[in-house]
Parts: C-alpha cells; structure tokens; sequence
C-alpha cells in the first residue's frame, strides 16, 4: 500500500496545515508521497524533506515566524506597474523565494526523501502539470505564482502559474501514482468573514479561495469509493482571510486540536459533508 499526502492551496491558511501534520505524525502517519499545490507545495515540499514529528515541530516554528511582508512584500514600483499594465504581476516573488531557499533540505525534487509532486497551471493551455523533478526553487515558486499578483515561472517552455487554478487539491495525481491511501489537508476557506475583502489583493485571494473550494468537493466525491481516502475537516467557523498572517500560531494550535479529536472519532462514509458551502449566523451576506 502507498500512502500519499495532498495538500491544497490557500494562502495564510496553509498554518492549518501544519496543525494537521503534526496531529498526524503524533500517531505515526508519515507520507511515501507528497503531492502539493500553491503553499500546499510549500508544506509539502518542507514535508518530503524532514516527515515526522520533529519536522512537524520545526515547521510550525517556521510559520509562526512568517508575517505577510514576507510574502507580499510591498513594493509601489512593481505594484503601479502591475496596474499600468506594464507587468504581469503586483507582488514581487523574491520573498517566498528567500523563504524557500532558507528552509527547504534539497535543491533538486528528485533529491527529496520521500517522493514529492508539485503542481502548477500551464497558462497557455490551461493544463496542470506535475513537476516532479528539476530546481525545487522554482518548481515551488511556479505552483505559488497565484496569477495577477505574483510573476510566472517558465520551467521547459512552459509558462506556470498557480496550480490552484485548475488543480488546488491534486487527489487524481496521487491516484495516478498509484497511491490507495490518501489523506488530504485541505486549507479551508474564510466561511464566517465579518465583510467582504477591502484590498485588491485580499478580494482576489478569497475570490480564488471560493472558487477552489467547489473542485474539492466533487473530487472527494468522485475518489472516497476508489481508494482509501482520509479528508481532514478543515477549521470553522473561519474569520481569518488567506492574506492573514497575524492568527498564524491560533490556527496551527486549533487544526492540531481538531485533527487530534478527528482522529479519535467515527467518521461517515461521505466526507464531502464538511467541505461544502455554508453560512454561519451572524455572517455577513456580503
């Protein structure tokens, strides 16, 4: 049996991630493959480098140190540019490449320990594509490229962005690999945020968020009855949005609680009941 982890995208909200897989590696569950899109890819990249407990730890301590400059660095030149129409981007990607090239373990994604895919979107074709070999660098940075706000990435002629775009939750490329134990980390998405986003780059982070969200559900739908697939419930009620740094340590703590409790629970045989569309009381409309 081969035993796959999938990470999704989802901005800031990838601390929810880090809860879960220090959950999971309290109880032994380590990957022999590690799929990921957007910061998923980033989670998993990390993950396929150093799997376990320590790694897990080591990880939080990463992301608590993390605040949104350092990922959306702000720039007037490059952002006016992006809005003249002189760039294709807003936000520069030097510092989630800094951040990559200050943590991750191997340089290449053949070199990791344990197997790793990263997926990313072919701009011209619209086609995911799984990278799982060359620069880790650049592989990571091409699936995180979320399009209009960082630059693409060319990786053998093909022009990369976000991988959230077509593919947010790869389950169908761990199947194709021949794993039959899935378990999938998805982010969640921002299901009880008091109002609407006030910044472009907010609106179009949500905006991507909710528009994902949809393709999670139907894959989960379609996957749970052909191989052995484990879907984390992400947190909610969620207030923080996917461009939020400053709840980081919150999130890794509660998804490391909820996991924990999910995982000593009974579970139903459709998982798509946590994952889809709702309102909280109380939350804005708008």
């Amino acid at each position: 049996m081969s035993r796959a982890f999938v990470l999704s995208g989802g901005g800031s909200l990838g601390s929810v991630q880090v809860g879960m897989l220090a959950a999971l590696a309290e109880l032994g569950v380590e990957p022999e493959l590690v799929v990921g899109t957007s910061v998923g890819a980033v989670n998993a990249a990390w993950v396929a480098g150093r799997p376990g407990l320590d790694g897990a730890e080591t990880l939080a301590a990463i992301w608590r140190g993390v605040g949104r400059d350092d990922i959306f660095p702000a720039d007037p030149v490059v952002g006016l540019k992006g809005l003249l129409g002189r760039s294709d981007h807003l936000v520069s990607s030097d510092g989630l490449r800094a951040l990559l090239a200050r943590h991750l373990t191997f340089d290449r994604l053949e070199d990791a320990p344990v197997p790793l895919q990263v997926v990313a979107t072919d701009i011209l074709t619209g086609i995911d594509l799984v990278i799982d070999h060359g620069d880790a660098i650049e592989a990571v940075t091409a699936s995180s490229a979320i399009p209009g706000v960082f630059p693409p990435v060319t990786i053998d002629g093909h022009v990369l962005i976000d991988g959230g775009v077509t593919n947010n939750t790869p389950i169908s490329h761990a199947v194709a690999a021949g794993a039959d134990e899935i378990w999938v980390l998805p982010t969640g998405y921002p299901c009880n945020l008091p109002r609407a986003p006030r910044t472009a780059l907010g609106m179009a982070m949500q905006a991507v968020t909710l528009l994902v969200q949809d393709r999670l559900v139907l894959d989960v739908a379609r996957y749970q009855s052909e191989v052995e697939l484990h879907v984390l419930p992400p947190l909610c009620p969620m207030t923080v949005a996917p461009i939020d740094f400053t709840h980081t340590s919150e999130l890794i703590d509660r998804a490391r609680a909820s996991t924990r409790a999910w995982l000593a629970g009974d579970h139903g045989p459709d998982q798509t009941a946590w994952l889809g569309f709702h309102q909280h009381e109380g939350a804005s409309p708008s």
